[in-house]
């Protein structure tokens, strides 16, 4: 389970051991790497401003990050796909999982959530700490839609050129994934069912989620537990 407490104790050290003994230790960057590259993303967003932030997947049902405020919402040209493999949190590296990413084209509904100013930093970095430990997303600035009015985002959109992009899977290996995979914070169809469940008590309606979530739950690999319902961690 992906909690602030975590993230503020020892997050990167242990992603790090974990990454040494699937032999790819420097995939996990620094915290000085994460620092220059949140300094980067912020270079042009006028010091002690509240920061925006879109969530698409997990940040939704577990931001583990202080907000005063949050808005549905959707941006254009980014559509929510299963897209990146996953050896160290929900998959193994003879099982590898798949997360959510925005990839290219279409649109996407979720939640945008206010960091006030004078907390950016301090929220920015777990925030930073949990989405890019690795190259594998690209923090974006996004203009959002809200029925309170359009808003500058941050959010991660995928990174094409990372070596754990899946590109696009056919449906039946996108099931697969999700049935069989399972690491150290948990299944994967748990994040598959959660990130659903809670869009769908948001009011939004992915078709293709819901239809992952049918098929996952008929499949042989995904056990019993997966197919009575989600476990919510």
């Amino acid at each position: 389970m992906i909690t602030r407490e975590n993230l503020q104790d020892g997050w990167l050290e242990r992603l790090r051991e974990a990454a040494g003994a699937a032999g790819d230790a420097g995939m996990i960057r620094t915290e000085a790497e994460l620092q220059a590259c949140r300094s980067r993303a912020l270079s042009g967003h006028p010091s002690g401003q509240d920061v925006w932030v879109f969530a698409y997947g997990s940040l939704i049902w577990n931001p583990a990050f202080h907000y005063v405020e949050h808005r549905l919402g959707r941006v254009f040209g980014y559509h929510r796909r299963f897209c990146l493999w996953t050896y160290l949190g929900r998959g193994t590296l003879e099982c590898p999982g798949l997360m959510l990413g925005l990839d290219r084209g279409g649109s996407c509904q979720g939640l945008f959530y206010r960091i006030e100013g004078r907390a950016v930093e301090e929220e920015l970095t777990l925030i930073w700490r949990r989405e890019m430990i690795t190259a594998a997303y690209v923090p974006t600035w996004v203009k959002g839609r809200t029925a309170k009015g359009d808003v500058r985002a941050l959010t991660f959109t995928i990174n094409h050129r990372h070596q754990r992009y899946a590109g696009k899977l056919d449906e039946a290996a996108v099931v697969e994934a999700l049935a069989a995979a399972e690491g150290p914070i948990g299944r994967c169809c748990d994040y598959l069912f959660n990130t659903h469940d809670h869009l769908a008590e948001l009011a939004i309606h992915d078709p293709q989620l819901a239809r992952l979530c049918r098929l996952v739950r008929d499949h042989p690999a995904s056990g019993e537990a997966a197919r009575t319902g989600p476990s919510r961690s």
